[in-house]
This record gives C-alpha cells, structure tokens and sequence, in this order.
C-alpha cells in the first residue's frame, strides 16, 4: 500500500516540477512581447549562457564532479559551427550540427582520460585540457583569427528561412535551445540513471558496492553536460555572429561554476537564476564603477557564507521540498 503511496507522491511531484518548469518557459516567451530592446538582447544572451550552465551543473551538481575546464566544450561549440561556416560555407543548420558533435565528441575523449582522476586532480587535469584548448585557438590563429576573433556574415545566420539575426527569432531560438536543454535535464534527472549520479555523489564507494559501475555513469555526466555545452557555443555563434578566443579562457570556465553556485548547484532552475542575476549584477555595477568585479566578489562570499546552497537550494530546504 506505502509503495503505491509512494509512487502517487513521486507522480505529483513529477507532474508539479513539469508545470513549474513550463511555467517559467512561458514567462520568458511573454517576456519577449513587453522588455524593451536592451533587455530583450540581454535576456537572450542569457538564455544561451543559461544552458551553458545547465549543461556544467549535470557534471556538477548532480555528479559532484568539480571542472574548471568547460569553457573547452563552450567554445568546441562555437568554433565547431563558426569554422564550418566560416572556412567550409556550411549552412547554419549543418553548422550547429557540427558545433554540438564537436562538444560531444571533446567530452567523451576527455572524459576517457580525465575520469581516470578524481577530486582536485580531476579539476586540474580539466583546466590543463582547457589551457591547452584556448592556447591551440591562439596557435592557429590564421584560420581562428585568435583574440581578435572573426564574425560571421548576417547573411549566412538563417536556418529553414528564419533569419537569425532578427531580433524576435533571435530571442525564440535562445528560449527553444534552454527549453531543449530543461528538458533534457529534467529527463536525466528524473531517470534512474539520474539517481544513481546523485548516489555517486553522495557516496561513490557506496554506489560502486550496490554494483553500478561509477566510470560509465561519470562518462555520461560528462557527455551530456559537454553535449549542452557545446550546443550552447554554436548557438552562441549563430545568434550573435561572433567567435573568439576569450570564450576558451580560464574565466568561461569558472562563470557557469559561479552561476550554478549563485541560483543552487543541483537543481535543475538554479542556472538560469545564477546567470540571470550575475548578468545583471555585473551590468549595473559596471555602469556605476570600475571595480564592478570587486562588488561581484563581495555578493558571492556573502552568498557562500550565508546560503551554501545557492538561491534554490534554500528555496528547497526551506519552502519547495519537491524542486527538482
């Protein structure tokens, strides 16, 4: 009888998380219709770096699985679509394609080797790889055009005869790449599969007795999450026409750690809370002082110290137990 209690409870839940997460999709896509046009580019940058950070928290989060080496799968992404278009006149549907491959494949091949550590020299070995990433960009800055980066032509952003560069296409195709991302987290997280990445998180040596094979279950963490990463890239590169070096340097790799731990590493919303209000954190201070990154710093020792968790994560312990 408990057990169909049970499954009652976990169905409620399941379809409570649904709701909350269509709830917020849709408040973004009636946003599109009332921000003004600062905000409404802003927002749909931060939708994209939302699902770079969405795609860092399944390692993170879920896995307990610290990497300082994302910003590699990010800029896979980008530079996987932005050369395609750029040197091989790919169309942008192809392009993308290409882009999310390229952070697929990078993570699985560096999943190989990197998983081979654990704890601190996992994140060591993960920002080496990433150094090595930015510093081959800079290396083959003929075809790259290193820092200065290179943009790709207004012309060539369209895919089935939606122009990208449109400001209204542009903002729905940001929202459609988060949904996706939501949505496959959500799955993931939901799935079993899910569980046992939070089993081994909590307890790798447990898990690895209950007969799971923590490697495999690692490797995928990191598939999806480069997966999502690098799907971010190439949409970054098709909505804002723009590849460069920068987006491999170490600080793309510690922004989606900062924004997961800010909106609450391990819930599936927490990214989008932690981007959103970094976005403009740094935008507001930044228009007041120079030191903005100064006020940055102070917020995020405030928060550590006072909200371990990040946002969600309060809100979980304290109002919404179910928050996925």
């Amino acid at each position: 009888m408990s057990g169909q209690h049970h499954g009652g409870g976990h169905g409620r839940e399941r379809g409570r998380s649904l709701a909350l997460h269509l709830g917020v999709l849709v408040l973004l896509a009636g946003l599109q219709f009332v921000l003004p046009e600062y905000h409404h580019v802003s927002l749909a940058r931060i939708m994209v770096l939302a699902s770079f950070a969405l795609g860092y928290n399944v390692l993170f989060g879920y896995t307990g699985l610290l990497s300082l080496g994302h910003a590699m799968f990010f800029s896979a992404g980008l530079y996987g679509t932005g050369l395609a278009m750029q040197h091989l006149g790919w169309p942008a549907s192809t392009a993308l394609v290409a882009g999310i491959v390229c952070g697929l494949g990078l993570a699985v091949l560096i999943g190989l080797l990197a998983l081979r550590t654990s704890g601190v020299s996992f994140m060591i070995v993960t920002l080496m790889f990433a150094q090595t990433g930015y510093l081959t960009i800079l290396y083959f800055g003929t075809y790259t055009r290193g820092d200065e980066g290179f943009v790709i032509q207004q012309a060539a952003r369209q895919i089935a005869g939606f122009d990208l560069t449109d400001p209204t296409i542009r903002y729905f195709a940001a929202l459609a790449l988060l949904a996706l991302c939501i949505a496959v987290k959500l799955t993931l997280v939901l799935s079993p599969t899910g569980r046992v990445l939070v089993a081994i998180r909590e307890n790798e040596a447990r898990t690895r007795m209950l007969g799971y094979d923590p490697m495999r279950y690692k490797l995928l963490a990191l598939a999806v999450s480069g997966m999502l990463a690098g799907a971010a890239g190439a949409m970054y590169a098709l909505l804002f026409g723009y590849v460069g070096a920068s987006f491999a340097s170490i600080q793309y790799s510690i922004y989606p750690l900062l924004w997961v731990l800010l909106g609450g590493a391990g819930t599936v919303l927490g990214p989008l809370v932690g981007t959103t209000l970094m976005f403009y954190l740094v935008d507001l201070t930044s228009s007041i002082t120079s030191a903005y990154l100064m006020v940055v710093g102070v917020a995020l020792v405030v928060l550590v110290l006072f909200a371990p968790r990040g946002l969600l994560g309060i809100v979980r312990e304290r109002l919404v137990p179910w928050l996925p």
